[in-house]
């Protein structure tokens, strides 16, 4: 093993998402010194920045937790890519989101040390986007944080719910799940709460249905307050349309509540038996897997088991360590 001195772009930590990934991974037993350059690591102009911060740090070995890559210098670089949601969903990108990939990060592929991605499904696209080696690109996966567990103090609601968490971007698919849970032949009593805020898209929908008093949108939350929203809730509804991992469905599973997803993307790959798989282009199919879990605690509480056991299989100690052991062997 040669002695390397890594940078670590610690701008991405966070509480969600790539965030929460960047944050755990800190937490490793490599030597990693915090990078000393200011701004948003997604900014537009992060990768002239970064690039010549590398040019004047010629000893130095970047590991980047995110998306951001140097327009040189990628054969000192460790790189992380999540999904490729930014080329396979033309709503989710941008004329120079495009270029950035397919100029910058496809290169940085082809020529960083690792490459780290969070499921085999990334790590697929991946391969078949940039042609890269796949023994080059390595799946590490993603962890439970300690907030998730059976232990979380239950959301107290006046009714009864459904939990969604999401973004408001169309991948989400937020509106046929919406749809989905008005058609529901359940309790009138139910509600659909979703992290985060309204949009136009969804405010039309509930006006169009009569059904404002039905729904909740509860802004952001804090990872404490978002495990005892899971664990209050009768079920997860989660039916994206692509996900490179999709966190949300084993913190509700950690948390003991069952979950509704797709059969696309990463998700299969992730919840494996522990959830009801549904096509998220299908309607009556979402529909009918919210009566399902809704309607009958048999299958809640097999579910509940099976997403107690499916949960522990995913550990940041775990991520960490494939990540130590993979940079250990440069």
């Amino acid at each position: 093993m040669i002695e390397r001195e890594f940078i670590f772009d610690n701008r991405w930590i966070g509480e969600h998402g790539i965030g929460r990934f960047a944050k755990e991974v800190q937490k490793s037993n490599l030597k990693l010194e915090e990078i000393k350059l200011a701004g948003n690591p997604a900014g537009k102009w992060d990768v002239l920045k970064l690039t010549l911060f590398l040019l004047v740090n010629k000893s130095k070995y970047y590991f980047s937790p995110g998306y951001n890559a140097p327009l040189l210098c990628a054969k000192r670089s460790i790189i992380t890519v999540h999904d490729l949601n930014h080329i396979d969903i033309d709503s989710n990108s941008s004329f120079l989101k495009r270029v950035y990939y397919n100029y910058v990060l496809k290169r940085a592929c082809k020529n960083a040390l690792i490459v780290f991605t969070v499921s085999k499904f990334s790590k697929k696209r991946i391969v078949e986007w940039s042609g890269t080696n796949e023994e080059k690109v390595i799946v590490v996966g993603n962890g439970v944080s300690d907030e998730f567990d059976k232990n979380a103090v239950a959301y107290k609601n006046v009714s009864p719910y459904i939990l969604m968490v999401g973004n408001r971007k169309e991948h989400k698919n937020e509106d046929m799940a919406l749809l989905a849970f008005l058609k529901a032949k359940i309790s009138s009593d139910y509600q659909l709460l979703l992290t985060g805020d309204s949009s136009p898209k969804l405010t039309d929908i509930l006006a169009k249905n009569n059904a404002s008093d039905r729904v909740r949108f509860l802004g952001k939350v804090t990872n404490k307050e978002l495990a005892s929203l899971y664990k209050g809730a009768t079920c997860l509804l989660f039916p994206s349309l692509y996900e490179g991992f999709g966190l949300p469905v084993i913190e509700s599973m950690a948390c003991g509540t069952p979950v509704i997803t797709s059969n696309t993307t990463s998700l299969p790959e992730v919840s494996e038996d522990a959830a009801l798989l549904v096509n998220p282009n299908d309607l009556n199919e979402i529909t009918g897997a919210i009566e399902i879990i809704v309607n009958n605690a048999d299958i809640r509480d097999s579910m509940v088991v099976k997403g107690y056991k499916q949960a522990e299989k995913f550990q940041w100690s775990e991520t960490r360590g494939i990540i130590e052991n993979a940079i250990n062997r440069l």
